[in-house]
């Protein structure tokens, strides 16, 4: 059958957004074709509010039939934080049947060249958009946020990470030329003449490993940085949150199949209750790339064991915020106060560990002790969080029981400046939603150690109090060199210590923000300008998104001819 999206149609179509990528990776400057708002939504083929939820509310208690090859069984059971039963069940998969043909449509996806597959990609993304109301809804009932929240991380933030990945792997594959003529002289004999051809060849299947609190935003760079390359891509969800990857597999077999090209090219690997696939998978001969989020000590198994596979790893890190000194005393605590409180502290970005002189630090108001900034930071968190209604929409709710046990615990760890309370949610009864917990530590005593040199993810935050910023730039240093950090912020007028700051990043290899006290805050990051990780501290050995993500996806043959 003749394919329905030709490649002259999708060059037309994407190619001036592939330049806008192209360009914005190259300035750094903000752009996005993505819009934030759910208003924006509606025309053009794109779903509205009401549209999007009703087909959300469709997929409940279905079977979500992708038609891949090797097909078992059935599987589901995700429950959303919020209280609901998805009822979705999803195909579960016979790997010895499903990879042979996912790899058997990798030699035409190959020879389609990079421009073809890059706007494939784009058509997929551009599809995606179109459904953000209905991913907007599936985000939220698998990984907690609230429901704004999802709309932008798991919307259009996600699809603009997914193609930063397609810009910078589209720039990568193009480096080298497809040809070359050739010709070394050789005095008065005839000259050597080649002709060479490179080609960009797929390492074979990639695996993206998702995560249960940011399945797109996660999922999205490596999916998109490996099939842009021209490798298959299996997508292996969290148990938890399967939905918003298997829309997104449905919707990649579509676009693929109306391009001419195998469907199999992306598949969903859906698991049982307890069947734990990863480690099985990522250890397969076949599976050449591995994307994975998540908790260090699986990542740092992946990295060790699946030894076949070039692997991607985000795991976890300690982040931390050093408050020397600011003239903006209440932006200050404001801007900290939403990073703590954004998500439940759900991110990998969050801070943990605020890092402040114990004799205090100087401020627009004046000098402020050690117990007076940790005391106006708890009542700015009480604040932003006063009205429920609000504070339902920046929390969103619980992703899992692990979160909310280590909440509990957390206030066992010492002094407590800012206890968590409980938030009911009218509109979801069996939602759990608790406010940040602020936990006092003295950076002195090695008992407190424990607590603020492992990562506690979730919405525990430690202000630890030390003899000097010159001990809190040394704990930093350490902190990031041991455990690794996802981002850095610092609060400082004093020209030395912003350097000193800056130099432990720079060694250290740790993204850091200074003075933030708008709207701006540590724990979001801007595709096509932020980088996400730098891949150079043991949070994470690749950043998202940069040449280093994508040119080892792929590799260049040449064949040569003679004449």
């Amino acid at each position: 059958m003749a394919a329905e999206l030709t490649a002259p149609e999708l060059i037309a179509k994407h190619r001036p957004t592939l330049d806008q990528a192209l360009e914005a990776i190259r300035t750094r400057a903000y752009w996005s074709p993505h819009p934030e708002h759910p208003k924006a939504y509606g025309e053009h083929g794109s779903l509205d509010a009401a549209a999007g939820k009703a087909a959300f509310d469709a997929l409940l208690g279905t079977r979500l039939d992708l038609g891949q090859a090797g097909t078992d069984d059935w599987v589901g059971g995700e429950i959303s934080p919020y209280g609901i039963e998805l009822g979705v069940s999803y195909p579960h998969v016979d790997l010895d049947v499903l990879l042979p043909a996912m790899k058997a449509g990798q030699p035409a996806w190959r020879d389609a060249g990079a421009e073809v597959r890059a706007v494939v990609c784009l058509e997929i993304l551009k599809r995606i958009s179109d459904r953000t109301h209905e991913f907007a809804h599936a985000v939220m009932h698998t990984s907690g946020q609230a429901f704004l929240m999802a709309f932008q991380a798991g919307g259009p933030h996600a699809q603009d990470r997914g193609l930063e990945a397609v810009a910078y792997a589209y720039a990568e594959q193009v480096r080298t030329p497809e040809s070359a003529e050739w010709s070394k002289p050789q005095g008065k004999r005839d000259p050597l003449v080649l002709t060479k051809n490179f080609t960009p060849v797929p390492r074979g299947i990639g695996l993206v490993i998702g995560c249960n609190t940011f399945p797109t935003w996660n999922g999205y760079p490596g999916l998109f940085a490996s099939l842009a390359t021209g490798n298959a891509v299996l997508v292996k969800p969290h148990p938890r949150a399967v939905l918003p990857l298997a829309l997104t597999v449905r919707i990649a077999r579509e676009v693929l199949a109306e391009a001419g090209f195998a469907a199999d090219l992306v598949a969903l690997a859906a698991e049982r209750p307890g069947e734990g696939i990863a480690k099985a998978l990522a250890t397969r001969p076949e599976i050449r790339i591995i994307d994975y989020t998540g908790s260090t000590s699986f990542g740092d198994w992946l990295e060790a064991n699946a030894r076949q596979a070039q692997v991607y790893t985000e795991k976890a890190g300690v982040n931390t915020v050093i408050v020397h000194s600011t003239d903006d005393y209440k932006g200050m605590l404001s801007n900290l106060a939403f990073s703590l409180s954004l998500y439940s502290g759900q991110m990998c970005t969050t801070p943990q560990n605020l890092l402040i002189p114990r004799e205090g630090i100087l401020t627009d108001q004046g000098p402020k002790t050690f117990d007076e900034v940790t005391a106006d930071l708890a009542r700015a968190v009480d604040g932003l969080l006063g009205d429920d209604a609000r504070a339902n929409a920046l929390l969103g709710a619980i992703v899992n029981p692990d979160v909310k046990a280590r909440l509990e615990a957390a206030a066992g760890l010492g002094e407590v400046a800012l206890a968590s309370r409980e938030i009911s949610n009218p509109e979801f009864p069996d939602a759990v939603v608790r406010t940040p917990v602020i936990v006092k530590l003295d950076g002195a005593k090695p008992d407190a150690e424990a607590a603020y040199m492992s990562e506690c993810f979730g919405p525990v935050s430690f202000a630890v109090a030390l003899d000097s910023v010159t001990d809190a730039v040394e704990l930093l240093r350490r902190t990031v060199r041991e455990k690794g950090a996802m981002t850095v912020g610092a609060y400082t007028t004093d020209s030395e210590v912003e350097r000193a700051i800056e130099e432990v990043c720079l060694e250290e290899a740790a993204q850091l923000s200074f003075n933030l006290t708008g709207g701006v805050f540590v724990n979001q990051t801007a595709a096509f300008s932020d980088f996400h990780g730098s891949g150079g501290n043991p949070a994470a050995n690749a950043a998202l998104c940069d040449g280093a993500f994508v040119a080892n996806r792929f590799r260049v043959v040449e064949v040569r001819h003679q004449g």
